[in-house]
């Protein structure tokens, strides 16, 4: 069936590193923009980054800019973000979501979660 399938989440102290990987099963990623969101308990959701489809472009948030970085691999029908120097603050369950659209529209409209989501706590 169609879906989307987060993973590579984990606990990992203050500091650390964690890869997110999101692989689109049931349809080609090749012409969609791919954007990462995340979602804490009690707390909005919060776009965090965004690759285009046509010239991998970049977008990151402030809160996640220097630190997150967003990538793709078309021949693995997948995405990656890699998160470095991790705060507890970054704890949530993260998302990825897919369209046809530019980021721009991808990161400030209500798009649904496909996948179950993947968990990332940051903690000492």
């Amino acid at each position: 069936q169609v879906r989307l399938v987060e993973s590579g989440g984990g606990v990992v102290q203050p500091g650390g590193s964690l890869r997110l990987s999101c692989t689109a099963h049931g349809f080609n990623l090749d012409y969609y923009a791919i954007g990462w969101f995340r979602q804490a308990p009690g707390k909005e959701r919060e776009g965090l980054s965004c690759i285009s489809s046509r010239d991998g472009s970049t977008y990151y948030a402030d809160s996640v800019k220097g630190r997150f970085t967003i990538s793709r691999d078309n021949a693995k029908n997948t995405a990656y973000l890699q998160m470095n120097q991790l705060k507890p603050e970054d704890t949530a369950v993260y998302y990825c979501v897919t369209d046809l659209v530019k980021c721009s529209v991808l990161l400030t409209n209500d798009y649904p979660f496909w996948g179950q989501g993947t968990q990332v706590t940051v903690s000492s």
